[in-house]
């Protein structure tokens, strides 16, 4: 289970990698635009949509990445003072009817709007913007598998815990 998990875990790391360079990008284009518009007086929709694009693949991208260390937002009033098996526990609950249940529905109310956008090769959200729409919707899917496969990874860790605690 281990073996699986740092595959998994892998992943997450390579994906990381790369949104690391799309933060980098999205933080140069915004300073691009506004160079553009205060000291030249222009202004491009598609740039701006550009960054858009950037700031959603970031967070969509990122969000396996930041599951695996464990840098989403938690509420741990009671979580910090219970031991390793209690955390186990109560992360397995998690993983499986919060993260699992709730990507699942995601990805399966989402796949038709995106299934369609594909179809047409939708285009820009804004006259004069980036013609891909339908690959900004593509990351809805892609969030929701790159996330399951490290609520997986976790999941195969908390196993491991409980069998360990036993």
């Amino acid at each position: 289970m281990e073996r699986l998990a740092r595959a998994l875990d892998w992943v997450s790391r390579a994906v990381g990698a790369v949104t690391i360079w799309f933060a980098l990008a999205m933080v140069l284009l915004q300073f691009v635009i506004v160079l553009l518009r205060y000291v030249f007086g222009y202004s491009s929709i598609f740039l701006n949509e550009g960054v858009l694009y950037l700031h959603a693949s970031v967070f969509m991208l990122g969000a396996g990445y930041t599951l695996m260390v464990n840098g989403h937002v938690r509420v741990d009033i009671y979580y910090a003072r219970m031991t390793a098996r209690g955390q186990a526990v109560i992360d397995l609950f998690g993983h499986v009817a919060l993260l699992g249940a709730s990507l699942v529905m995601l990805l399966v109310y989402s796949w038709p709007s995106v299934q369609r956008s594909w179809a047409i090769l939708e285009g820009p959200i804004s006259v004069g913007g980036i013609p891909a729409s339908f690959l900004l919707k593509s990351l809805i899917p892609v969030f929701c598998v790159l996330l399951l496969l490290q609520g997986l990874a976790a999941f195969l860790r908390d196993c491991l815990k409980l069998r360990s605690a036993a």
